[in-house]
């Protein structure tokens, strides 16, 4: 367990070029006309093809437009195939196709399952958007996939963004969700003040830490995180947080951590201290 932890940094750094692989696959496989996706290429048992509908309530469900084009003209999926849907709330479906209409596809549910994937836990980190989006939108993708319940970002001192759009990180994790399987999708907040969101923060039931380069010596993440509680971890900006703003964070909760001897960058400190959790609670 103890070198899994050195090793996390360059793993994480990694997992772009894996990703890229798959990716590359994808699309000679949809270039080629096979009815198969990646789920179907990364796993040895066929999986039926995943969709997200947020606002299904009933035994009959139409997919949004876009769906219904993926579903209809890209998978090449006619009426009597299985599909499966998730409502992004623990909700997972068995489905038919009845109307293979590539605008406005029409399923009805075959079998529903609900709380599925639910934790006892609660993972929340709070992180200062990056200067260049693609590294936000790659800490939210990877976070999703590993398993994270909710993602604050936080506008400091030394922040290089401080307007993002919401609506394209959620697609981020919606993808997300639908390549891992997960029925949960994990709430984005919108950029807060500091102070704001640590007052905001002070009723949080769980336990509360910040990441930073202040000083030296600090404890490991690892060591202080206490299996199965709920978690509230904040990430700063590359220039990290300000003496004051730890300072703030101190006075109301937080515990101070480390996330290693390597300095990271960060969207992958954001991941890292992602992994560090899941991996004590998965003991």
């Amino acid at each position: 367990m103890e070198g899994l932890f050195y090793l996390l940094p360059a793993i994480l750094m990694n997992l772009t070029q894996i990703n890229s692989l798959f990716e590359k696959r994808a699309r000679e496989i949809e270039a080629n006309d096979y009815n198969v996706d990646l789920f179907t290429f990364a796993k040895p048992n066929p999986i039926m093809h995943l969709f997200y509908t947020p606002d299904i309530n009933s035994n009959t469900y139409t997919l949004n437009e876009e769906e219904s084009k993926h579903c209809v003209r890209v998978l090449r999926l006619n009426e009597g195939d299985k599909i499966q849907l998730i409502d992004g709330v623990g909700g997972f479906y068995d489905a038919e196709i009845t109307d293979n209409n590539p605008k406005r596809c029409s399923v009805k549910i075959i079998e529903h399952k609900k709380e599925v994937g639910k934790r006892n836990w609660q993972l929340h980190i709070a992180i200062a958007p990056t200067k260049n989006m693609d590294r936000l939108e790659w800490f939210v993708e990877k976070a999703t996939e590993m398993g994270i319940d909710e993602v604050s970002l936080i506008d400091c001192k030394n922040s290089e963004r401080t307007i993002v759009k919401i609506d394209r990180i959620q697609k981020v994790a919606i993808s997300a969700i639908k390549q891992s399987l997960k029925a949960y999708l994990p709430k984005i907040n919108e950029v807060a003040d500091f102070k704001k969101f640590i007052a905001s923060a002070k009723d949080f039931k769980g336990e509360k830490f910040i990441a930073h380069c202040q000083k030296t010596g600090l404890p490991h993440i690892k060591s202080q995180y206490t299996s199965k509680q709920n978690a509230l971890v904040l990430i700063g900006p590359e220039g990290d947080f300000t003496i004051e703003e730890v300072k703030f964070a101190l006075d109301n909760g937080f515990k101070e951590i480390s996330l290693g001897e390597s300095r990271l960058r960060t969207e992958t400190a954001a991941l890292y201290a992602c992994a560090t959790i899941n991996i004590l609670n998965n003991d």
